[in-house]
């Protein structure tokens, strides 16, 4: 992977594609390395997916979501009833695929969050939305799960406030920071509605006052909602991710210990 020039995260998305999903008997298999219980959002089931397209160099899955390898190698429904059976036992009522970007194998996590949404469950779709930005086929698969079952959102995670910051923190192109904002861009104009079923959230640990207040009139331009319903993103500073950093050259503005997260980023 070329960090010097700047890697293409669409081209290593097609490259981890291949390696993180399985394709048998027309069901599209996807690997995994853990599912698990959480109080985010008040309360979730998460299953941690394998593969990513980003390179983040403040990354919490660093280990396993850079893996082509998981612990189990499931079907849609096989990770669908795993999720609804944490949510069940432990009467939540979301659920969310994480660790990985969700939208490589585009196929399969639509299943999962179909199997989900038809047993009631609303599903969280957490992704970097370079995907969604480049494709606007697979925004209006997504956004045709609006009104499914217990509903669905879309959390489009930027990285960095810039192109210049996306760079810096993922190593990828900064031109594929734009592709993030094209994916709100794309699910709202598909008829989601901003902070209800789409909202962006924000890496602001590495930024200053000018790129947050420019990435702000950025949403802005896209829809003036959306620059109401940011949600901050800041780094965790598990020794993991200080390792990752450290290794990366990067240093955050702000942070927090494990035991120190705000409850408002919870």
């Amino acid at each position: 992977m070329d960090f010097a020039e700047g890697y293409d995260p669409l081209e290593l998305a097609s490259r981890v594609e291949r390696l993180v999903a399985v394709e048998e008997g027309g069901v599209v298999k996807r690997w995994y390395w853990r599912f698990r219980g959480g109080r985010w959002y008040g309360g979730i089931a998460t299953g941690d997916l394998v593969g990513c397209c980003l390179r983040c160099g403040f990354c919490w899955a660093w280990r396993y979501a850079w893996s082509t390898r998981g612990r189990y190698l499931l079907s849609p429904e096989e990770a669908g009833s795993r999720l609804v059976s944490i949510a069940r036992s432990r009467r939540y009522r979301q659920v969310r695929l994480s660790g990985g970007e969700p939208t490589i194998a585009p196929n399969h996590f639509l299943e999962v969050a179909r199997y989900c949404l038809s047993r009631g469950l609303h599903f969280v779709l957490e992704t970097n939305g370079v995907l969604l930005g480049a494709r606007y086929d697979l925004a209006r698969r997504v956004a045709e799960l609006r009104g499914v079952g217990g509903g669905i959102e879309v959390r489009v995670s930027i990285k960095g406030c810039s192109p210049r910051e996306f760079r810096v923190l993922t190593g990828a192109r900064e031109d594929a920071w734009l592709l993030q904002l094209e994916a709100l861009r794309n699910l709202l104009k598909l008829g989601l509605e901003p902070c209800e079923e789409v909202y962006p959230a924000i890496m602001l640990s590495f930024c200053d006052r000018e790129s947050e207040e420019s990435v702000v009139e950025r949403l802005r331009d896209i829809d003036e909602a959306l620059a109401r319903c940011i949600d901050p993103e800041y780094v965790f500073l598990y020794p993991h991710v200080i390792e990752l950093m450290r290794r990366r050259g990067l240093r955050p503005r702000t942070a927090y210990r494990p035991s120190e997260i705000p409850d408002n980023l919870i």
